[in-house]
């Protein structure tokens, strides 16, 4: 959901009447491309780790390193940890045109933060508070852009209620609340307080706290009645949580895999992220031995090996597979077209069941339909090999040489999905081509055998006249009367008419048949000449990718 246009909210979420689910802020992980992750499986909104406001403003070199998002990255809050009204707003300033709003973290429990008059200790401070939401919402030129508030509660429940009234009469957009002080760590949640600050105010308030399956969102849900959960912990060891899965499924290792690796993530940030999605799943065995590996090969070939490959490195997609598929099929259907000892003949009967007949009436629609797929997937397959064999990304291989072996998988894949789908798209083709050619084959083979009937019936005929005419003639020599004689003459007049006319029967048959023959010669002449045409094109843009493939190693 982009909203830095200005013309849409990220407030408009909280109007669907769903619990939202919300990725929170991790120092150290909730990262761009931890970000990426959870965003596939079904994560409305995420925040960036928190970020010092003033540092922010003081460093280029911390903008770039604390600050990273793509256009993918939204909806997207960034969260500042300030204890000055102006810093925060003029950090909210610089970020507002890459995100959808800024946090203040008021929730941080960590010495060094409170110490510095961040975090925690915040919510001692409401005029601060609220003085700080204040500014960013009037100082960010943008009227949808948010501004919110992540706290913990006081063991007064009063003090908390106060300083989230007087947040939203500043305007805060909504308020984040972990359900415990700023001085528990690992007790209960006290949800009765978060439903009680539900209760107090009118803006969306999110619960945090001991969110770790997606059971826990709904059950959070109708103990608070808060418009959205909020998770930690519960993402980093299994980020598909709110997808429904109970651990972190294979496919989302490998997803991982595939985000760290295009993004440069660190091998330090990637390993640790992995060791998280695998406590679960794995023996103390296993952990030990995963913990212990140092480089992004090493890590792979162990997800390889232990857990078996992810679709995106060693298997085929669905899609591809069923693109194999047809090619094997088109392959078998080709090979038993050309069978020698079925006739051209034979496979036009088959043609002709009813089967087929019933189908032929969609057959132009499918030819076009699958044409139209395979193309798709040959220039999907082209920007793959593109993609993974372009100097960007060589140059970033030499940089990480751990990337090489992963990155070469991926160009290996590129290419036999290439390779496949081209092949599928030719063969598609020369089976159209072939089974045309059978017909008409099928057709001419059909003429000749009436033609060499027709001959062989005006044989059997010129024979029996034959006879009949030495018979007449053996009949005339004999002489048996002027009368005997004169029936013979017309018996044999009308015989040699009725001769004639079939003789001019059969010679326009005859010709017509000709005729029917050089035509049907000319039109396999050319299908012959563009079937050439055709496989010469094929092999010049196989030697072509070929070519460029060499190039480019």
């Amino acid at each position: 959901m982009k909203t830095s246009n200005g013309n849409t909210s990220i407030m408009d979420m909280f109007e669907k009447g769903r619990v939202l689910k919300i990725c929170a802020p991790m120092v150290r992980y909730s990262k761009l491309a931890f970000r990426s992750l959870v965003r596939k499986y079904s994560c409305d909104i995420c925040f960036t780790p928190m970020i010092v406001a003033s540092d922010f403003m003081r460093s280029v070199k911390a903008r770039d390193s604390e600050f990273t998002t793509n256009e993918h990255d939204r909806p997207l809050i960034v969260q500042f940890a300030a204890h000055d009204a102006q810093t925060l707003a003029d950090a909210a300033c610089v970020v507002a045109p890459f995100s959808d709003g800024v946090d203040l973290n008021c929730g941080c429990p960590q010495r060094w933060a409170m110490s510095a008059g961040y975090g925690a200790c915040l919510i001692n401070k409401p005029e601060l508070v609220k003085d700080m939401v204040r500014q960013v919402r009037n100082q960010v030129d943008n009227p949808n852009y948010t501004a919110s508030i992540k706290i913990r509660i006081h063991k007064d429940l009063r003090r908390t209620v106060d300083l989230c009234q007087k947040a939203e009469a500043a305007g805060v957009s909504w308020i984040t609340v972990h359900g415990r002080t700023s001085e528990e760590r690992h007790q209960p949640v006290h949800f009765d307080a978060i439903k009680t600050i539900k209760d107090s105010v009118s803006v969306p308030v999110i619960a945090n706290g001991d969110i770790k399956y997606l059971r826990d969102v709904e059950s959070t849900h109708q103990l608070t009645g808060v418009d959205g959960v909020m998770a930690a912990r519960g993402l980093l060891a299994n980020p598909a949580m709110f997808d429904g899965y109970e651990d972190t499924p294979l496919e989302c290792v490998w997803d991982w895999v595939d985000i760290a690796v295009e993004q440069g993530t660190p091998f330090t940030c990637f390993h640790q992220h992995l060791i998280y999605m695998l406590e679960r799943v794995s023996s103390q065995p296993e952990r030990k031995v995963f913990n212990s590996l140092s480089s992004t090969s090493a890590v792979i070939d162990y997800l390889q090996n232990t857990y078996g490959s992810g679709s995106e490195l060693g298997t085929m997609t669905l899609q591809w597979t069923a693109v194999a598929l047809f090619l094997y099929v088109e392959i078998g259907i080709l090979v038993l077209l050309c069978i020698p000892f079925i006739s051209a003949r034979r496979w036009q009967s088959i043609f002709h069941l009813r089967i087929w007949g019933s189908l032929a009436q969609f057959w132009n629609k499918v030819f076009l339909t699958m044409i139209i797929i395979l193309i798709v997937l040959f220039l999907d397959a082209v920007r793959e090999v593109r993609k993974y064999s372009g100097k960007e990304v060589g140059t970033d291989a030499k940089l990480q040489p751990n990337m090489f072996d992963h990155l070469h998988m991926k160009l290996f894949r590129a290419q036999r999905n290439l390779y496949i789908s081209g092949f599928a798209v030719f063969l598609w083709l020369v089976m159209k081509r072939v089974v045309t050619l059978i017909n008409q084959l099928a057709t001419v083979s059909s003429t000749t055998a009436a033609l060499q009937a027709q001959a062989d019936s005006a044989n059997k005929t010129a024979k029996k006249y034959m006879e009949d005419n030495e018979l007449l003639k053996q009949t005339l020599m004999d002489g048996k009367g002027d009368k005997a004689t004169a029936e013979g003459m017309e018996l044999l007049r009308k015989d040699m008419e009725k001769l004639k006319e079939e003789l001019r029967t059969s010679k326009d048959a005859l010709k017509s048949s000709m005729s029917e023959a050089d035509v049907m010669k000319k039109q396999m002449d050319g299908l012959a000449r563009e079937y050439d045409r055709l496989l010469k094109e094929h092999q010049e843009l196989q030697n072509l990718q070929e070519s460029g493939s060499k190039k480019e190693e």
